[in-house]
């Protein structure tokens, strides 16, 4: 459905020549991971489930409510989508192609400092997040799929290939990018993993994979 208005509805305070209004039923896709993230979606009613994929299944991200922007920063920064969205229940948002998007951003300064005090949000309760995680919580499945996917044969410096980009590693380990990164700094600085030419190897399968055990308790307990 195509709506030419003047200002979006109340609770999003936007003001742009068109938009597409689309109406969700009950569990139906808005996105899926992977997909290009070429339009912005601002809700209106009802709620927005978003789920990134980890190794026992679809992990909860967040769950957006009306006036929520979803897939603003896929846009500005031309990648695909790092998650999937679907409704909880009936719902309502509003769509708005990239062009549009950063139009507004540009010609609204309200709209970019919205977006900016969005990713300020995101990155404080990240950070929240990494505190309370244990070293262990993001080694581990980082370790897992690294494991998993080690090339077999060795080549003539005994390293083992590991063909993932880091947004991959992210995705099956079912932890965020930052995460991931982080993990894998602490890999690096053990030399457990090494990285040459945007590439990371294994040099020691069983080293790695004994960074799975769990530490000794000095205590004997």
């Amino acid at each position: 459905m195509t709506t030419s208005t003047s200002q979006l509805r109340e609770d999003t305070g936007f003001s742009v020549r068109q938009v597409f209004e689309r109406r969700l039923v009950r569990d139906e896709c808005l996105f899926e991971e992977g997909d290009t993230g070429d339009t912005v979606y601002v809700v209106q009613a009802g709620q927005i489930e978003l789920t990134r994929e980890g190794p026992d299944g679809p992990r909860l991200i967040s769950r957006k409510g009306p006036g929520a922007l979803i897939g603003e920063m896929d846009v500005l920064l031309g990648s695909l989508r790092t998650a999937s969205a679907r409704s909880l229940g009936v719902s309502c948002v509003l769509q708005l192609d990239g062009a549009t998007f950063e139009a507004m951003c540009i010609e609204q300064p309200e709209i970019a400092i919205r977006v900016i005090q969005g990713l300020a949000e995101r990155a404080k309760n990240l950070e929240r997040r990494l505190t309370a995680l244990g070293g262990d919580d993001l080694l581990r499945p980082t370790v897992r799929v690294l494991l998993r996917h080690a090339a077999a044969e060795q080549g003539s410096n005994g390293l083992r290939k590991v063909p993932l980009a880091l947004r991959d590693l992210a995705r099956e380990a079912g932890l965020s990018m930052l995460e991931t990164h982080r993990a894998l700094t602490q890999l690096v600085d053990r030399k457990l993993v090494k990285l040459a030419a945007d590439t990371l190897y294994v040099p020691d399968h069983e080293t790695l994979a004994a960074a799975l055990e769990p530490p000794e308790d000095p205590a004997g307990h």
